[in-house]
């Protein structure tokens, strides 16, 4: 399934959701499950590699410049960081976003990977995974595996009828592959190998059926189709 914006340029969706965010606060950081914080509310996590795109699409969602720090330098996600959306739990979620893949240690590089793999096991509040991936370059070797661990984890909870996240695909940064990118009239966009390369690797890691939407933080392409699934996690 392929979830590309539509073309439809109606405001409406997009005034309801900047409503909708009243409140949008730093909660904790947290390198193991015992650091994160309860689980009282529904969840969704942006993970991807290093310098994807992630704390710009953050801010891009929740309508705020500075409230995930971005950096030009790889690696500066070292940790899940929590965010809580609203004050009141009941109207609440609670928005994660994971560790960069930079140059680290193989050691820690696996301690992230087993936190991860807890993570998506024993979370029940976690209602959507959104896995970022450069829409300049496609799906890179981290990205491979982060598929794999979704295949492989998610798949077993959904067929043995265990609640279970969705899966969403996010392309980062399609305004890079245009010149002059517009909001309205020409927002980004993604090549055909690059969507070829990604599907290609979404089948042979079991994660052909997850939906893909491009996006881009500069012209805040997408932005509307992230929102309706990030809806799941108030169904919580």
């Amino acid at each position: 399934m392929i979830a590309f914006p539509s073309e439809n340029k109606d405001v409406t969706f997009e005034a309801l959701c900047n409503a909708l965010v009243r409140r949008t606060v730093f909660v904790t950081g947290a390198v193991d499950m015992e650091g994160c914080p309860e689980a009282d509310r529904g969840e969704v996590a942006f993970i991807g590699r290093s310098n994807v795109g992630k704390s710009s699409l953050v801010n891009m969602l929740t309508n705020r410049k500075s409230l995930a720090f971005t950096s030009k330098t790889p690696g500066k996600t070292q940790q899940f960081n929590y965010f809580a959306v609203n004050d009141k739990p009941e109207l609440a979620r609670q928005i994660r976003y994971g560790f960069g893949f930079a140059k680290v240690t193989q050691q820690l590089r696996q301690q992230w990977s087993d936190f991860m793999d807890e993570y998506f096991q024993e979370r029940e509040t976690l209602q959507v995974v959104f896995h970022l991936i450069d829409a300049r370059h496609g799906p890179t070797d981290e990205d491979s595996k982060i598929m794999q661990k979704v295949g492989t984890i998610l798949g077993a909870k959904q067929q043995a009828k265990e609640h279970c996240a969705k899966y969403i695909i996010v392309l980062t940064k399609a305004d890079k592959n245009v010149k002059n990118a517009k909001s309205q009239s020409n927002p980004g966009k993604v090549s055909n190998k690059v969507m070829e390369k990604l599907i290609e690797t979404m089948k042979v890691n079991r994660v052909g059926y997850a939906p893909i939407v491009l996006t881009s933080a500069e012209t805040r392409l997408g932005r509307d189709e992230v929102w309706k699934y990030l809806r799941f996690a108030a169904e919580r």
